[in-house]
């Protein structure tokens, strides 16, 4: 069953369903009781149209076909010579399940769940969305025959007036003659458009054996202007306007597995499905030769980069004058295109609706494309030649083009998906092989001798000398900021004279040099060593290379490649809409400060809960209350939510009665101290079905106004129910900016507050202490080993047996008890690379235990683990919010002992971890 419709359809029936299979047991066949064929078999298969909605049982088909009931017109027939109709009709269909409220008297509907329920409580239409309840007084006569405004979208939206189905004439065989009319037919006899002929037809005549003579020069002039829509069943006929902005959606459903799948029939149901295609059924250039001459034509691309690279190349081969702008919708993996563009490194579930409006109100900005010209190494004779490829995969790229480490763990992961692709059916098994061919490439070192093989020479600089030096294992020259999905290779130059911030709209192209150390620092904030920005590159290589141009790898056979500017491409970036800010166009208007309420909710509720808001607010979990000013961004406001939860991991009381200073009761409610895990994100609680996630890499672009009121929603998919404790009486607030005049006996608790210098974000709450009183305080709080537990425990630290050490914690055995050479359990299991132990430790010990110092030497757990090159255990000890700019008492850090054991990789990827902190100092108000 074929749900897209083709560009090249020549049965196309107006009206005609595009159904899809559906087994979901709430959904209502339209015949209704009465006429309904199936009655009350719960097993019979269905179907869904994607662009009205209606569900039909397989049986009922027949049924349907009988009271005619059409889907709405996508088209309109061509060949009649009645005027023109400028508008669009509602299309009303009964609907026994209907969401919101009724246009006309503002009330909800009522819902009846049962499938063969005969009670039609609405009527909608399927353009614009409007519904009312199916009563006289709210849906009346003159609503029947109305012309629809085609709703919130309408001007996105491609109306069916536009799209005109030419009538295929018939020939008449009359012996001896041609038809009169086979040259000058034109469909409703309008003029200024040229309307295209059947091949099949044109054909016919050529090998007529008796041709008429004489030719009509309106014959003539039809004929030249046919020639561009030759063979197309439609032609659009569009009407400019300023407002008009029409889009066209193409969708690989192959980028995103099934939610592609989903993400087609969505646009299908909010636009005309004639504007929409799906890339496995046919390429975009029918599309975009049909849609050419249609004037601020927009074109959203949902897929991965290479989708994207894929339609633009396309409108390279048309010329289309202004070339359309190109929005992005991620489905792939990377997606870094489109994190550059604003658009999210991932689609998760944010509603089509809003989706459309932000492609609607986006910016137009330029991307740079640049081309590849790949010729035969002259400097080698014909029989020196390696076995390779002698192109590229792409001869432009928009992106990236890398040699090196990179292209061959992509090669090996490309071969491997083409000799077994059942393997490779998700995003997970993917990354999962990304890694473990980094790791084993790494251990091979196979792109060591890299810089030996290659000559790179930029705007007539000669680079070779430097990458020598440097002996680098990857080279990348990048055009855009981001890279693998979402590092940021050139980073900040700062004030470095010899470089600029990167754009990708200033037509130079960022070359870069990667070391193995350099390319793990990548990943937590590092970035490689800046080479040139140039606008032209000339790159010599001697032996068979891995490459790899904009994800799509090859093992190229010693060739010289010239880079050079290509042209320039639309695009459309995501913009912050401040339109949406409540209260905007009155600044005095807007609150200085918002106090808001924090409710954290888990990926299983969510999963099962987020069509049903009132059911996820009783079940999330309330965190705190912040308060932040009114023009906070949500990037802004993460920060503090993180702060938030610290202060309840401060506090270790019982469950108490909270009290909210906006209600006049307490009620008892248990509140989460869980620590927030780095995979946290807001949810949207203002649309008007249900909630959604929001992109981290889009948090900058919203407002906290614009997803919450009084409260805000955070999903939290590692948090466990079964973990959740008692909290603090009260919940404590967090004031972004101190108001003037407010001194610090305003809140007599004021505490000191330190970001954590771990790359996660995570917060450690301290108090200024001196040190010797810490040195004491921690001394003190280590205690010999008492019990049997404890010596058991003792032991099985000291055997790095995980199993007896879980055991005897399950027993009561005390974590805080000292260990060998008077330090903490952690302190030994660090030093001697028991990493297993180590993770049960952060897991389930106290916290203090993370960064408490060695009373002899002043080392914490990280130094230990640093001095005998354990770098498992330093990542854990990082990832868990380690201080990496502590000293001991020779006043070295981690860093440091790494370099001093002689392990440069693990002192490389410690620096890049401090260098990446952002230790904040400021001091923070917060009541409790």
């Amino acid at each position: 069953m074929r749900l897209t419709i083709i560009c090249s359809q020549e049965n196309a029936v107006n009206g005609e369903h595009l159904w899809l299979e559906t087994n979901v047991s709430g959904d209502l066949c339209y015949l209704g009781e009465e006429s309904c064929q199936v009655k009350f078999s719960k097993s019979a298969l269905r179907r869904k149209c994607a662009a009205c909605k209606i569900v039909v049982h397989n049986a009922c088909m027949e049924q349907l076909e009988k009271i005619n009931f059409r889907c709405k017109p996508t088209f309109r027939e061509g060949g009649s010579r009645s005027p023109r109709e400028n508008f669009v009709r509602h299309h009303w269909v009964h609907r026994r399940r209907q969401e919101g409220k009724c246009k006309q008297c503002g009330k909800g509907f009522q819902q009846k769940f049962s499938f063969h329920s005969k009670e039609i409580v609405a009527i909608s239409c399927s353009w614009c969305k409007l519904a009312f309840h199916n009563k006289v007084t709210c849906f009346m006569l003159h609503h029947i025959e109305e012309p629809c405004s085609l709703g919130a979208h309408a001007a996105v939206i491609v109306p069916p007036t536009w799209i005109i189905k030419v009538k295929k004439p018939q020939v008449v065989s009359i012996p001896g003659d041609e038809p009169d009319w086979a040259g000058d037919w034109s469909p409703e006899g309008e003029t200024g458009v040229s309307y295209p002929y059947w091949e099949g037809w044109q054909n016919s005549l050529k090998t007529s054996t008796r041709r008429k003579k004489r030719t009509s020069f309106k014959r003539k002039a039809s004929k030249r202007g046919n020639e561009d829509n030759k063979g197309r069943p439609f032609v659009i006929k569009p009407i400019s306007s300023p407002l008009m902005k029409p889009l066209l959606v193409f969708v690989n459903p192959k980028s995103g597995g099934n939610q592609g799948t989903k993400v087609l029939q969505t646009f299908m149901w909010y636009l005309n499905p004639r504007q929409v295609f799906d890339l496995s059924q046919e390429g975009p250039r029918d599309a975009l030769e049909l849609y050419r001459k249609v004037p601020n034509l927009r074109i959203l691309a949902c897929g991965g980069d290479g989708t994207v690279g894929w339609i633009l190349s396309i409108l390279d081969e048309l010329q289309l004058s202004p070339p359309p702008p190109v929005a992005v919708l991620p489905l792939g993996t990377g997606n870094d295109l489109a994190r550059t563009l604003n658009w999210g490194g991932g689609y998760t579930d944010e509603p089509v609706s809003k989706i459309l409006c932000h492609v609607e109100d986006g910016t137009i900005v330029q991307l740079d494309r640049w081309n590849l010209q790949v010729e035969r190494n002259p400097d080698l004779p014909q029989d020196e030649l390696e076995d390779g490829a002698r192109k590229l995969p792409l001869s432009v790229f928009n992106n990236y083009f890398s040699l090196g480490f990179d292209a061959h763990v992509t090669l090996e992961f490309h071969e491997s998906r083409e000799a077994n692709p059942e393997k490779f059916n998700s995003r997970f098994r993917n990354k999962m092989f990304y890694a473990g061919a980094a790791f084993t490439d790494f251990l091979q070192r196979s792109s060591r001798d890299l810089s030996k093989h290659v000559k790179v020479v930029c705007d007539g600089t000669d680079l070779t000398p430097k990458i020598q030096e440097l002996k680098f294992q990857c080279i990348v020259f990048l055009n855009i900021p981001r890279y693998c999905a979402g590092t940021m290779p050139w980073g900040n130059p700062g004030d470095h004279r010899d470089f600029e911030p990167q754009r990708h709209d200033d037509g130079y192209i960022e070359v870069i040099g990667f070391t193995m150390a350099s390319l793990a620092a990548l990943q937590v904030g590092g970035h490689g060593e800046r080479l040139h920005q140039c606008r032209e590159v000339t790159l010599l290589t001697y032996k068979s290379i891995p490459m790899q141009v904009d994800g799509e790898p090859c093992r190229l056979a010693p060739s010289l490649i010239r880079i050079s500017l290509r042209n320039q491409a639309n695009m459309v970036q995501k913009s912050k809409r401040r339109t949406s800010m409540p209260l905007l166009n009155d600044p005095h208007s807007i609150p200085d400060r918002l106090r808001i309420r924090v409710n954290r909710i888990n990926l299983q509720e969510y999963e099962g809960l987020h069509y049903d808001k009132e059911k996820l607010r009783e079940a999330s979990i309330p965190l705190g209350i912040i308060v932040v000013r009114g023009d906070c961004d949500l990037e802004t406001c993460r920060m503090y939510i993180d702060r938030l939860q610290e202060d309840l991991q401060s506090v270790t009381s019982t469950t108490q009665r909270v009290h909210y200073q906006d209600q006049e009761s307490s009620f008892p409610r248990v509140l989460s101290v869980q620590r927030l895990s780095p995979r946290w994100c807001f949810l949207d609680a203002t649309s008007a079905d249900r909630f959604y996630r929001i992109d981290r890499s889009q948090e900058h672009l919203h407002f906290v106004t614009e997803i919450s009121q009084d409260e805000i929603f955070i999903l939290d998919p590692e948090l466990v129910m079964s973990q959740q404790v008692g909290t603090p009486p009260g919940m404590p607030d967090l004031v972004v900016e101190q108001a003037s005049g407010i001194s610090d006996r305003w809140n007599p608790a004021v505490r000191k507050r330190m970001l954590s210098d771990s790359g996660l974000g995570k917060i450690s709450p301290h108090y200024e202490v001196p040190d010797k009183q810490k040195d004491a305080s921690q001394t003190h709080m280590l205690q010999s080993p008492v019990s049997s537990e404890d010596q058991a425990l003792l032991q099985a630290v000291i055997a790095g047996d995980l199993l007896k050490f879980i055991e005897c914690c399950k027993k009561g055995a005390n974590l805080l008890i000292q260990g060998p050479d008077h330090c903490s359990l952690l302190h030994h299991a660090a030093k001697t690379g028991h990493s297993e132990i180590v993770k049960y430790i952060l897991e389930h010990g106290p916290s203090e235990l993370l960064d408490m110092t060695d009373s002899e030497t002043g080392e914490t757990a990280l130094h230990k683990a640093a001095c005998q090159r354990h770098r498992a255990v330093c990542q854990l000890l990082v990832d868990a919010g380690a201080s990496l700019r502590k000293t001991d008492s020779k006043g070295k850090t981690p860093r440091d002992r790494a370099q001093q054991a002689g392990d440069p990789d693990l002192a490389s990827y410690l620096e890049s971890r401090q260098n990446y902190q952002m230790v904040s100092h400021e001091d923070l108000e917060t009541a409790v």
